[in-house]
């Protein structure tokens, strides 16, 4: 039996993952987006579901308002001494922890601040005895400098640093912005697994040492090659067994994100060289078709539509800032209220909080939503919206005591979204819809008619684009309930 990589197509950026007893958990980054930093299960490396997160909000009020790729980068996920450990860093805040006694319940404790830091990113610590270090990369952009990885020595509950880092490795001749490191240790050896190169070129290095404070060696242990599989670097190496592991990394797809491929691993010469391998000498190459390394049999999926059935949302769900006041409500359907948050968010939707978004997941696919529309003031609004560096959206908006249709478009950084489109709307209720077809192309429909505006899709900041629904308003009163939010994947 054959998989095809991505295993996801979905933006799981920065991927970690460790085997515990028979199952695999992971966890990726989410940066501003909340509840933050999923937490993955799998029986077989290749089939997953969402089964958590480890945090609902994120624990500084700036988070109030959308802070674009700002937020919760690279964490790192191990277990010791019975408990689950997440490793977060915040670029501009510092290292954070949770930890649980059952990662299954999600029972994750509040964030604690291991040490404050500015530029600080992608921790993962290592136990040794009765020691603990922790190897972290740098971001240029807040401390004024990369391509360098360095190791602190913490407590062993991850509560207090006990020494500032020390470099244990300069990448700048040889792994120019080597970040994002992982760190183990087998037979005699530490090593440092962490990618270099860029995200979209980049590739796969493994450092070794029998001193965790080095020096290292380094080999270059996967690259593109031949392979279509651009980037291939960042992830974790998973130990199956004794003799059997795995790698689990990304691969940057534009508007789809950072999705998360599976590769075997031999160890040669105490070297983990990851995917197909040719020449030992040289670095292994992404499979694009593999044999399952596991085989176990496996109905875990992750959702991409939502029936809002129940009490509960759909764990696909995330927004794009703290939910902030009582803005929705789901009981047989979702019920948006239209808020006012401030004048920023209200003419340009990048800047909303209360987006309901959720990532993209199928290479071309059809969104249907159906929306009954309570419009009371003037200035309430719903919609149905692709988000990323530049946007668009369907919305109903009401004025002068009526509603209009309007498709409009939008960037980052612009005050005002443009309207393009715009015509009387007098039915209660609507359906809202949206077609994705390659190269990244979309467009918008309303009810059974598709409107002639093409959008190319783009990714946002750190992250792939997403889609969602939303709804807006000056004052209190207006709402709007969605029945069901379908995707489903567009025949070729």
């Amino acid at each position: 039996m054959k998989f095809e990589n991505p295993v996801i197509l979905s933006d799981y950026s920065d991927p970690d993952a460790i085997r515990y007893k028979d199952s695999y958990y992971m966890i990726a980054s989410s940066f501003n987006h909340v509840p933050g930093v999923p937490v993955l299960k799998s029986k077989n490396l290749v089939d997953w579901k969402i089964i958590n997160y480890v945090f609902d909000k994120l624990p500084f009020e700036r988070y109030n308002k959308v802070c674009h790729g700002d937020g919760a980068w690279a964490p790192s996920l191990r277990y010791h001494n019975g408990l689950f450990y997440a490793i977060i860093p915040f670029p501009d805040e510092g290292i954070f922890i949770s930890s649980c006694t059952d990662i299954e319940k999600g029972d994750w404790s509040p964030l604690w601040c291991l040490f404050e830091a500015n530029g600080v990113i992608d921790p993962c610590p290592i136990w040794d005895g009765d020691k603990c270090y922790l190897v972290v990369g740098f971001a240029k952009s807040r401390i004024g400098f990369n391509s360098m990885l360095g190791v602190y020595e913490v407590s062993p509950d991850l509560k207090r640093k006990l020494t500032d880092y020390k470099i244990v490795f300069d990448g700048h001749y040889t792994q120019p912005t080597i970040e994002g490191p992982k760190f183990y240790k087998r037979n005699d050896y530490y090593y440092i697994m962490a990618p270099a190169g860029s995200v979209k070129t980049g590739w796969q290095v493994c450092l070794r040492s029998k001193n965790i404070y080095g020096p290292y060696e380094e080999k270059i242990v996967m690259m593109q090659g031949a392979s279509k599989t651009n980037g291939p670097h960042q992830g974790a190496l998973v130990d199956i067994d004794e003799e059997h592991w795995a790698f689990l990394h990304f691969q940057d797809m534009k508007a789809y994100g950072r999705v998360v491929h599976l590769q075997p691993v031999q160890w040669l010469e105490d070297w983990p060289v990851c995917g197909k391998i040719g020449d030992p000498l040289l670095p292994g190459i992404p499979y694009e078709v593999c044999d399952y390394l596991i085989d176990e049999k496996s109905d875990y999926t992750i959702p991409v539509s939502d029936e809002f059935v129940g009490k509960e949302l759909s764990f696909i769900w995330q927004t794009p800032a703290n939910k902030t006041g009582h803005w929705y409500d789901v009981d047989h359907g979702l019920t948006l209220y239209c808020s006012y948050f401030d004048e920023e968010a209200y003419h340009a939707l990048n800047l909303t909080p209360n987006l309901f978004l959720t990532k993209l997941a199928l290479y071309s696919f059809t969104i249907q939503t159906k929306c009954h529309l309570n419009l009371i003031h003037d200035g309430d609004e719903v919609g149905l919206c692709y988000m990323g560096s530049s946007y668009a959206y369907a919305c109903i908006t009401r004025r002068n005591n009526e509603n209009y249709f309007q498709i409009r478009q939008g960037k980052f950084k612009q005050a005002m979204d443009e309207v393009l489109f715009e015509q009387p709307y007098s039915k209660e209720t609507i359906l809202f819809t949206l077609e994705y077809t390659g190269p990244d192309q979309y467009q918008f429909g309303l009810d059974d008619i598709k409107l002639p505006y093409q959008f190319t899709a783009t990714p946002g900041r750190w992250i792939g684009g997403k889609y969602g629904i939303y709804a807006k308003g000056l004052t209190q009163g207006g709402k709007a309930t969605f029945d069901y939010f379908r995707v489903e994947k567009k025949n070729a």
